[in-house]
């Protein structure tokens, strides 16, 4: 058991699995697809993103360094936020980017999600975790794998 201490933009407590991309993750090509067919879940569609494509993030703890792609970010995390498909948790190892921030706060905000979302984990907590570990996140923006 290994014990990361980040910032917490988003906090909750939350327990549950983990999946990790060691990349940046696309939000729209990630995203796009489940949210298009009104899907259940999201199953991971960037084929660039060999560590998540193909993967059920909904209701999980997406690891990540940060969010990458077009200025759309936001309203596609909002969006599946809205449609209740969603990672349970961003747990970002650098600083949140702004377009991933904000629409993590605006789903919060306007679509009542409870989405968690900590940055600043740092590379160690990127280096440790693994897909299918278990994750504990505490309200103080402390992550606890294994």
């Amino acid at each position: 058991m290994k014990e990361f201490k980040g910032r917490p933009i988003a906090g909750g407590e939350w327990k549950g699995e983990a999946v990790v991309s060691h990349g940046g993750v696309n939000t729209l090509a990630t995203f796009q697809k489940s949210a298009l067919k009104n899907a259940k879940q999201v199953i991971v569609s960037d084929q660039n993103n060999p560590d998540i494509f193909g993967l059920n993030i909904t209701g999980k703890a997406l690891c990540l360094p940060i969010t990458i792609g077009s200025t759309t970010g936001g309203l596609v995390i909002q969006t599946v936020c809205a449609m209740k498909i969603a990672p349970a948790a961003f747990l970002f190892s650098e600083h949140i980017d702004s377009l991933a921030a904000s629409g993590i706060v605006l789903a919060r905000i306007w679509e009542d999600s409870d989405v968690i979302a900590i940055d600043m984990l740092g590379d160690e907590f990127l280096q440790t975790v693994k897909t299918g570990d278990s994750i504990e996140i505490k309200s103080d923006g402390t992550v606890i794998v294994g």
